[in-house]
């Protein structure tokens, strides 16, 4: 879908910018880092993970019922509910202990009788048992020391759950930190836009776009155009990726570039050949990578999922959430760009993409009501596209 573009000093054509944001991302690998569990919610481990404590932790009663010694009828000698230590230290043969669901059983217990297979009377209770069963037996199901995650599986809630439950505080995980800094004396981060102010859209919505690459916003900064500030921003940042907002074009407040010329940073991308997005940069320096996206929050959500999600992915070591190779019909009337790609917000509806339109580079209107992009190549003459979903 297009050849491979131009050398670095032009805009790139949009596959090869993707493909080179991706070789940026492999080469500047995030380092893992133990981060605490509430925060490592859609990163990638980065070690595997083993069991602190087995599983369970001490012999439990698996049912609401009686736990029994030897065989029936058995002598009531006293009763245990979960989080409580038993009544009795042990049972011997012909005694039972009356027991919830999750709660110790005491030592000598061979099996558990529900209540709904009991019999109670005058102190004893009957009922069918077999040995072992309905008791929650000491690590039968993680033992100890066992390795339950291997390095490279995404952490969802399961994940999380597990690692608690094996006694886990923090999660070694790849999530680069990535810096925002947002451009211009007009953007406002509150009230509404008018006498010439404009709401920040695009802090709001860079969180969590960076969150679905395996990323995390350490920190969003807004500047005015002060060349100056930019300047001592870039040169202090500390976070795996930087994200620059609003000031890689080539107007007056514009300064993006010489910044990064005089702090001899390495352009990689120099502009992409698309619609919406086109002004976007990609630049390396001194551990950091710099990307920088339209003031435009419609361009710059393009320009995001072409440069920073696939970088994010790649440093994470994970597959890219937007990418879809499988070309779907694009319905409805497209206009092709005769030199650039085109990303056209779609709905999905029974396999085909339909355009919902309000996709101007200053609107993000098209993109909330979408499910992805349509990719609409240079010249295209109808027929299946390829997709980029959104989040």
């Amino acid at each position: 879908m297009g050849g491979c573009g131009s050398d670095r000093g032009g805009p790139l054509d949009w596959p090869a910018a993707r493909d080179r944001a991706r070789g940026a991302g492999e080469r500047a690998a995030a380092a893992v880092r133990e981060v605490p569990l509430a925060q490592a919610l859609g990163a990638v481990l980065g070690a595997d993970v083993r069991a602190l404590t087995g599983v369970p932790a001490f012999d439990a009663s698996a049912m609401d019922g009686f736990a029994v010694a030897g065989p029936g009828p058995w002598k009531l000698v006293g009763a245990g509910l979960a989080g409580a230590p038993v009544a009795a230290a042990g049972l011997a043969p012909g005694e039972a202990v009356e027991i919830a669901t999750g709660a110790r059983v005491p030592k000598g217990t061979e099996a558990v009788l529900p209540y709904e297979l009991a019999e109670r009377s005058g102190g004893r209770v009957s009922g069918p048992v077999r040995a072992g069963r309905h008791v929650r037996w000491t690590g039968e199901e993680t033992a100890p020391g066992e390795t339950v995650l291997t390095r490279g599986r995404a952490v969802g809630p399961a994940v999380l759950g597990l690692a608690a439950s094996l006694g886990h505080e923090t999660l070694p995980v790849l999530a680069p930190r990535v810096g925002v800094l947002v451009t211009g004396a007009e953007v406002t981060t509150s009230g509404l836009s008018g006498e010439g102010l404009v709401r920040d859209a695009i802090g709001p919505m860079l969180p969590g776009l960076v969150a679905w690459a395996g990323g995390r916003v350490a920190r969003t900064v807004h500047l005015d155009d002060d060349r100056g500030a930019l300047a001592e921003a870039i040169a202090a940042a500390d976070t795996d990726v930087l994200v620059v907002c609003g000031s890689s074009s080539k107007g007056p407040a514009d300064h993006l570039r010489s910044v990064l010329a005089d702090l001899g940073a390495e352009v990689l991308v120099d502009g992409v050949a698309c619609r919406p997005g086109h002004p976007q940069l990609l630049a390396r320096r001194e551990g950091t990578t710099v990307v920088g996206l339209p003031g435009n929050p419609g361009a710059a959500l393009v320009a995001a999922l072409t440069l920073v999600v696939p970088l994010l992915c790649a440093m994470a070591g994970r597959p890219d959430p937007a990418a879809d190779p499988d070309p779907v019909p694009l319905d409805g009337d497209v206009d092709a760009h005769p030199r650039d790609t085109r990303l056209v917000a779609v709905r999905l509806e029974r396999g085909r993409a339909v355009p919902v339109g309000h996709d101007r580079p200053a609107s993000l209107r098209g993109a909330a009501l979408a499910d992805a992009y349509a990719v609409v190549p240079p010249g295209w003459s109808g027929g299946a596209v390829e997709l980029l979903h959104l989040p």
